[in-house]
């Protein structure tokens, strides 16, 4: 998006974009260590096994126009591989950590490391993606570089109405756009409010199983409610799946990648 060239004419918005949002994260929050993740080779995989579709048709939604466009995609591609490779040649002149690990997926890393890793550290995840609001507790805090907002629990309840512990069963049917993961038709927020009053109790943990198991036993708030009961459990396999996709709480990483 950033239109900035070099001297030769050649794009590298991609370059200058990026490191100015690290630098600018870095003056913000001052931290002890700076992470990078980037995706891993094959890191999409095992999702994609699970759900062949995950992250189908991404594509750029609006082509800019410029006299300077690329000629063709196959250019634009060869651009972005050229800009990615010279931000990682950047970053490790720069006192910062790259990870990429292969058949895992930046958010699993992130996921790991914040849960797993640095459990006794206080973390700032910097990201627009909404999958990391479920992550936070009272150590960690996502920040939207495009809405330069910090997400606590506090500001993640009132935004949402839903307690960040209780974010990814929320999510999960809701669904996510972006990953071409769908939710569960039928089943919104204020539909979940509604028939499952206790999910935004902040002191109350609600599991995808809590929910499948009160939608069962009609054990909600409107047991009269049948429909909603059976939209849920219809939908089983689905809200299963979706955990699987979705959650990065508890990241299995296998024994000889735990390098960290």
């Amino acid at each position: 998006v950033m239109p900035t060239l070099n001297d030769d004419g050649i794009h590298i918005g991609g370059v200058v974009g990026f490191l100015k949002s690290i630098g600018y994260a870095i003056h913000l929050f001052n931290p002890t260590r700076a992470i990078i993740v980037f995706d891993g080779k094959g890191g999409s995989t095992r999702r994609r096994k699970l759900f062949p579709e995950y992250k189908a048709g991404r594509r750029v939604k609006k082509k800019l126009v410029r006299a300077y466009d690329f000629n063709t995609p196959e250019e634009e591609r060869q651009n972005m591989l050229m800009q990615l490779q010279r931000i990682v040649a950047y970053l490790e002149l720069l006192p910062v950590s790259i990870l990429s690990i292969d058949n895992i997926e930046a958010d699993d890393t992130i996921g790991y490391l914040s849960k797993q890793v640095f459990d006794k550290s206080k973390i700032t995840i910097l990201s627009t993606d909404k999958d990391f609001l479920q992550l936070v507790n009272h150590r960690i805090k996502v920040y939207s570089p495009t809405k330069k907002k910090i997400y606590d629990r506090e500001t993640l309840m009132e935004e949402y109405g839903i307690p960040s512990k209780n974010f990814l069963t929320y999510r999960i049917l809701e669904g996510d756009k972006s990953d071409n993961i769908s939710g569960i038709n039928g089943i919104g927020k204020k539909t979940l409010l509604k028939n499952f009053p206790y999910i935004n109790d902040e002191n109350q943990y609600i599991s995808v199983e809590d929910i499948l198991q009160a939608a069962k036993s009609n054990d909600s708030n409107n047991i009269h409610n049948k429909r909603v009961n059976d939209i849920i459990l219809d939908n089983k396999k689905k809200i299963l799946l979706n955990y699987k996709l979705m959650q990065l709480n508890d990241v299995d990483i296998s024994q000889h990648q735990k390098y960290f």
